[in-house]
């Protein structure tokens, strides 16, 4: 089932959409960029997807990069100033700066179930926009683990658009197979559910 969600506006930016993702290791934070990617691919735009690389232990803080772009996309480095933040943690605000570089106009979407007035002090007074859902919650619910990737890939479509639901859901049938439909309920679950302060 497809819900209306937002569309994202590459003018605003410039051609290219820049996405940092902070997870911990074993979360899928590496997943949730490649699937970004190839649905952005098979919407015929150009992307990339890659991790930081470092000595990643499962449950030691990760980052994973995401780029968009209409037009060829050069640049090989690290994302130092996205346009959006997924946090799919609710730990890692209080031991990582997630907003580190984000753009003026970016988004922070944030796996919590915390209110925005305690997020807004928890990421040191940040004042932007800002995508709240209980992503731990809703997975648990219907996954039965802990494992927020897809879900918060129901927030990030929410608040950005950047990709469209139907090429990220087919994704999803690609990387997941037969556990593909819980992976798209969670996605589904967390679009209805995320809180968008802007």
């Amino acid at each position: 089932m497809l819900t209306k969600v937002a569309t994202y506006n590459f003018s605003r930016s410039g051609p290219m959409i820049e996405v940092r993702l902070h997870g911990r290791g074993g979360q899928g934070a590496v997943t949730s960029a490649e699937l970004i990617a190839i649905s952005a691919i098979n919407q015929n735009k150009y992307a990339q997807a890659f991790p930081s690389f470092g000595p990643e232990r499962r449950g030691a803080p990760v980052m994973a990069f995401v780029r968009v772009s209409e037009e060829k996309i050069r640049l090989r480095e690290k994302v130092y100033n996205p346009d959006i933040v997924v946090v799919l943690d609710p730990s890692l605000p209080t031991i990582v700066n997630v907003t580190a570089g984000l753009k003026e106009d970016g988004w922070v979407i944030l796996n919590s179930s915390k209110d925005e007035k305690t997020l807004r002090e928890m990421l040191g007074g940040y004042k932007g926009k800002l995508a709240v859902v209980d992503a731990t919650k809703i997975a648990m619910e219907v996954l039965g683990l802990p494992i927020t990737n897809t879900t918060m890939l129901g927030a990030f479509l929410k608040a950005t658009g950047l990709v469209d639901q139907k090429y990220l859901e087919e994704a999803l049938e690609h990387r997941f197979g037969r556990l593909a439909e819980k992976n798209k309920a969670a996605m589904a679950r967390a679009i209805e559910e995320t809180k968008l302060y802007t």
